[in-house]
């Protein structure tokens, strides 16, 4: 990348061509301490939480943020991790900082152009050892809105902690973003409800092609199209794999109501109606005088 985040020719030819990008190193401590404060926070609410039912015999407050959550949950069922959710999407400052680090923005903006739309479907996901939850099968991420005209929406995918093969990392199929929407079914072992691909189209696609394991260091970001068919495996680890997507759009298709409130996020025709801190935590899509 050039020095002010922007993507060269290179990576956006292979982007289009293949429907991901792997950016290690592109984040710095200060894009990131923020929304790990965020996580720690919820954290904190769920043992205090499970503190006050009985359900833990310590709090692990001198615990890393690795392992604190890990600790917790040990010897607890999936059920009782589903209470808090597969994923996380709360309205704390730190994720808004990360959302709009110019850094981010640059990326995707040599994908789509300087008008960004900040979808509203952004998960933090804790990947907890031992928890069915924490596998995410082969899947579209244009599964979870088939109906929306939205297209394309790109994912940034932000590791919190070192992701690899052990603690699952995410596999992608490296050119089924030129796919169109293919059928799926709600698969049936975590109790999530995750969309998974149906069969005989995975089937089709390992005939032509291998998948692509890409393990990532805190500090890198994956980018993928939201029509690219991607999954991640168990965490075999002692410690949690944590992880934000944040996903992006061009201003003038579908922001997704249904799911949520998003936000205008850079635009060079607006630039006064981008979205504050106070503006999004309130969830307004813009931001107006009044």
């Amino acid at each position: 990348m050039d020095t002010n985040g922007k993507l060269n020719s290179r990576q956006i030819d292979f982007y289009r061509e293949e429907g991901y990008l792997l950016l290690p190193d592109v984040l710095q401590e200060e894009d990131l301490l923020p929304v790990q404060q965020a996580m720690e926070e919820k954290v904190e609410e769920i043992a205090q939480q499970l503190n006050r039912e009985g359900r833990i015999d310590s709090l692990y407050q001198q615990a890393s943020f690795e392992t604190r959550l890990a600790l917790l949950f040990a010897g607890k069922t999936d059920q009782e991790f589903l209470r808090y959710g597969r994923s996380w999407r709360e309205r704390r400052p730190g994720y808004f900082h990360l959302m709009t680090r110019p850094v981010i923005l640059d990326m995707v903006e040599s994908l789509i152009g300087a008008e960004i739309f900040a979808n509203p479907v952004y998960n933090t996901r804790p990947k907890v050892p031992g928890v069915a939850a924490g596998a995410v099968p082969w899947h579209q991420d244009r599964s979870y809105w088939p109906d929306a005209n939205a297209n394309p929406v790109i994912t940034v995918w932000v590791p919190l902690v070192n992701a690899d093969e052990e603690n699952g990392c995410l596999h992608i199929w490296p050119r089924t973003h030129r796919t169109r929407l293919l059928s799926w079914h709600s698969e049936q072992i975590t109790g999530t409800g995750y969309t998974e691909v149906d069969e005989q189209h995975l089937q089709r696609i390992a005939k032509r092609r291998e998948p692509v394991m890409l393990p990532l260091q805190r500090g890198g970001v994956i980018i993928f199209n939201d029509r690219c068919v991607h999954m991640s495996t168990p965490n075999r680890s002692q410690k949690v794999r944590w992880s934000v997507d944040l996903r992006y759009q061009p201003t003038d298709q579908d922001p997704m109501p249904g799911h949520g409130a998003g936000f205008l996020a850079r635009s060079k025709k607006y630039p006064c109606k981008t979205a504050s801190l106070q503006d999004w935590l309130q969830g307004k899509p813009e931001h107006t005088d009044s």
